[in-house]
């Protein structure tokens, strides 16, 4: 489970607001978030067992991230890692609808997947037909379709959208929204593959769980002056901060 909250065009001094969780199993080896030795304008975490990244940045003012999508469908051989779509649209110079239109989505298994610029963003998931040019708004996603009905996607973009009424929204605000360890109600855990506990636990917004949870929060912001602001807290098992990382650069 991740957890995605996005404000596009709706911020007088930042037309760009991303704020994420990365939920995964803590035994994953992670690299966390930095300059790219292979990629020096890329900046973010890197999945260490597979060489992609759920979320990262390039310095000419594209971002791009991505969440698996959540179903019964079985992975089939030879899938291509779900995170190399993020590197493929940082590393090219095309549009975010014409990147997602280049993708061949049969060989990835399920996944979401959110490209742009501060002014230009789109959507795909191989679970739905076509990709969706994003208007001005604010968005929320997890591990089913862009603003699917689950309690910690609507709360959290409530939640964004409160900070933009009030002109609260800032970097502290937005890691205080991310941190948000209430569970979802009983009616949304599914015991199809996972015990109840388990179940209620990954209906949090940020997850705590010995073995799987929320490894760390990413805040984007972009402002008109063409600055971006990109910080990475990280967090233990126990849901204990454990490091944090700021970056920030002209595009």
């Amino acid at each position: 489970m991740c957890l995605i909250a996005l404000s596009f065009g709706q911020h007088p001094d930042y037309p760009l607001i991303l704020a994420a969780n990365r939920d995964e199993f803590h035994a994953r080896p992670t690299k966390e978030a930095h300059w790219w030795p292979d990629k020096p304008d890329v900046v973010g975490g890197r999945d260490l067992q597979a060489g992609g990244t759920w979320l990262a940045l390039h310095r000419n003012g594209r971002f791009a991230t991505v969440t698996n999508y959540r179903d019964a469908m079985a992975p089939k051989p030879g899938n291509r890692s779900r995170g190399h779509l993020v590197t493929g649209f940082l590393d090219s110079n095309l549009s975010p609808g014409d990147y997602l239109a280049t993708i061949e989505e049969d060989r990835y298994a399920g996944f979401n997947l959110i490209v742009g610029t501060s002014d230009d963003v789109a959507y795909l998931s191989n679970r739905e037909e076509g990709t969706r040019r994003l208007e001005p708004g604010t968005y929320g996603l997890s591990n089913a379709l862009l603003d699917g009905p689950w309690h910690k996607v609507e709360s959290s973009k409530e939640k964004l959208l409160a900070l933009l009424e009030t002109n609260a929204a800032n970097e502290s605000s937005l890691l205080r929204l991310m941190n948000d360890r209430t569970k979802g109600p009983v009616s949304e855990v599914r015991t199809d593959q996972l015990k109840f506990d388990k179940a209620h636990a990954i209906t949090a917004p940020f997850i705590v769980m010995p073995d799987y949870g929320t490894r760390c929060t990413t805040i984007v912001m972009a402002d008109t002056s063409g600055k971006w602001r990109f910080t990475e807290r990280r967090f233990d098992p126990a849901g204990q901060k454990t490091g944090e990382s700021k970056f920030s650069f002209s595009a």
